[in-house]
């Protein structure tokens, strides 16, 4: 029993590292600094449904690697960071004490709120760090808010069809 678990744990956390970097680099559009992309959607739902634990690896190993597969080779540390943060604060506030997601829960909304704001004010501050300049990091916000908001939007939609579709329940888990 104890194998299946490892194995189940390993094969979620692979595929959901493989799923936030391919959803991170099939559409990327241009912001200062960086690109926009449905990245965050996919952690968002991993953090949620599967907890911190994954969304940290999913967030930041996913994402640092869709930097580096796609040339932002500088944002690769930052992003490996700020990403793993979002996930851990999406996770840990999502999934709660029941561990479980509910979509429609006012934590869950909170969680995607500040695992948004997470990123908005890491990626200012590194982009500031890197350019030398925190003009230079402000201007990345309202690109990333506009990703933050699009992510969250395609977050629950997402997210009220897998609750829907019991695909907790058929995962294995409580749901």
């Amino acid at each position: 029993m104890m194998k299946e678990h490892a194995a189940k744990y390993v094969t979620v956390n692979a595929l959901s590292i493989a799923l936030v970097c391919i959803s991170t680099m099939a559409i990327q559009i241009p912001i200062p600094l960086g690109y926009m992309h449905l990245g965050n959607t996919c952690i968002l739902l991993t953090a949620a449904m599967f907890g911190p634990g994954t969304g940290v690896l999913a967030g930041g190993i996913g994402s640092a690697m869709a930097d580096l597969l796609t040339g932002y080779t500088q944002w690769v540390l930052p992003t490996l960071l700020i990403k793993s943060v979002m996930g851990l604060v999406i996770g840990y506030l999502a999934w709660g004490t029941e561990k479980r997601l509910r979509m429609a829960s006012p934590r869950t909304l909170l969680a995607g709120v500040a695992g948004i704001a997470v990123m908005v004010f890491g990626y200012t501050m590194a982009g500031a760090v890197l350019n030398g300049s925190f003009y230079t990091g402000l201007l990345q916000v309202p690109g990333l808010t506009l990703e933050g908001v699009i992510g969250l939007a395609a977050f629950y939609g997402l997210g009220f069809v897998l609750e829907k579709a019991h695909v907790m329940r058929l995962l294995g888990r409580a749901g």
